[in-house]
């Protein structure tokens, strides 16, 4: 291992980093990532994709899930973004 992160493309499929827990947290009407030494409160849009990385759904098949379910497109960008930004804080993970 060189310690870089594998390239996220279309058909990588990420997941919750390990140590982390996504949940809703009804107080705060928001979801938020719970990890031992404490929790990220996830904006709205943050938590949206959060919610779909579950290991199983490929990048397009998320970004298109959000465009469907916000009636919208051109998410990709935006989404990609989150993504390689959760990849750096270890909040997601995924395989090349």
């Amino acid at each position: 291992m060189n310690g870089t992160k594998p390239v996220l493309s279309s058909e990588s499929k990420p997941r919750i980093g390990p140590g982390f827990r996504l949940q809703w947290e009804p107080a705060q009407e928001r979801h938020v990532l719970l990890y031992p030494e404490g929790m990220v409160q996830l904006n709205g849009s943050a938590g949206e994709i959060m919610k779909r990385c579950d290991g199983e759904s490929s990048m397009a098949a998320i970004v298109a899930d959000l465009e469907q379910a916000f009636d919208t497109t051109g998410l990709e960008p935006e989404v990609r973004g989150f993504v390689e930004m959760a990849g750096q804080q270890n909040w997601l993970r995924w395989d090349a």
